[in-house]
């Protein structure tokens, strides 16, 4: 079992860069592969992005690439998002996840273990 909280969340401006972490309990974190999820109001979780047990592989959601990056720490037990160039379109609530698949999965239904999410707020 994996308990997941995530942290960093705030409101920032337009343009600004902010980074999300999640710390994860337990010690087999390294078999999971992790992913960030997202969910803005009266609109369904999406995914944001996701790598495999140890970074190598990673898929980001189209609207993010090239303005987010995902990373692990396994000695650390953590996982981040780093978002740059934000724009309000990225306000939510963002979720980290754990999966017992491989790779680096996108759907919502191949994860296992959630947090509890940490709010976004991109004011223009």
């Amino acid at each position: 079992q994996v308990q997941l909280v995530e942290s960093g969340g705030r409101l920032v401006q337009v343009g600004d860069s902010l980074r999300l972490t999640c710390a994860a309990s337990g010690r087999t974190f390294s078999l999971y592969s992790m992913g960030w999820f997202r969910q803005a109001p009266g609109k369904e979780r999406e995914f944001v992005a996701a790598c495999d047990w140890i970074g190598g592989i990673r898929n980001y959601a189209t609207s993010v690439k090239d303005r987010f990056t995902i990373s692990r720490d396994n000695t650390k037990n953590t996982v981040s998002l780093q978002m740059n160039s934000l724009k309000p379109e990225d306000t939510a609530v963002y979720f980290c996840a754990a999966s017992v698949k491989g790779g680096a999965p996108s759907a919502p239904g191949e994860y296992d273990y959630w947090g509890q999410g940490t709010q976004v707020t991109v004011s223009s």
